[in-house]
């Protein structure tokens, strides 16, 4: 599991903030050893302009943000994936397509930005908070001794990763 480039899809029920954000973040982090993916149960159909606007101040490239179903990641031409990670609790506890090369599976879920109530610089800190712990959480996924661990240890890790804050 070293020396290769990991393929890792984040899901989300809309594919509008959360999930864009970690594929955002995943793509700058993973240094080219991963590739970020995103997609929704029930794509809200564009992405959130907030988010947009977030990751532009952050400077992430955003011009291949799209909100997309994860039916177009369950078709056989589809990238094989190394990895998929549930971003939201409502997409976790769906029954998520048969994936094409038997990715690893773990639920890092996250408060979801869009439904924070307050003003705008309380809504924009939320944004930005959620945006931290998934650079958090990425940051630690792509720093793992993968040529080290085992299936079963990288699951546990994997797991864990989702209970940080």
């Amino acid at each position: 599991m070293n020396q290769r480039r990991f393929n890792v899809l984040f899901l989300c029920t809309g594919n509008s903030v959360r999930s864009i954000m970690a594929e955002a973040i995943l793509d700058r982090e993973g240094a080219g050893r991963f590739k970020g993916f995103s997609a929704g149960s029930h794509p809200a159909g564009e992405v959130d302009s907030r988010a947009l606007a977030l990751l532009k101040t952050l400077n992430h490239p955003t011009d291949d943000c799209r909100s997309k179903s994860w039916d177009e990641f369950a078709k056989p031409d589809a990238p094989a994936l190394d990895f998929v990670f549930t971003v939201c609790d409502t997409a976790a506890a769906e029954v998520c397509p048969v994936w094409p090369g038997q990715p690893m599976t773990a639920h890092w879920g996250v408060p979801d930005p869009k439904h924070h109530g307050g003003s705008e610089a309380e809504v924009a800190a939320a944004f930005a908070d959620t945006y931290r712990m998934l650079a958090s959480r990425i940051s630690i996924f792509v720093n793992l001794p993968f040529a080290s661990l085992d299936r079963l240890s990288l699951q546990k890790r994997l797991d864990d990763i989702g209970k940080q804050g």
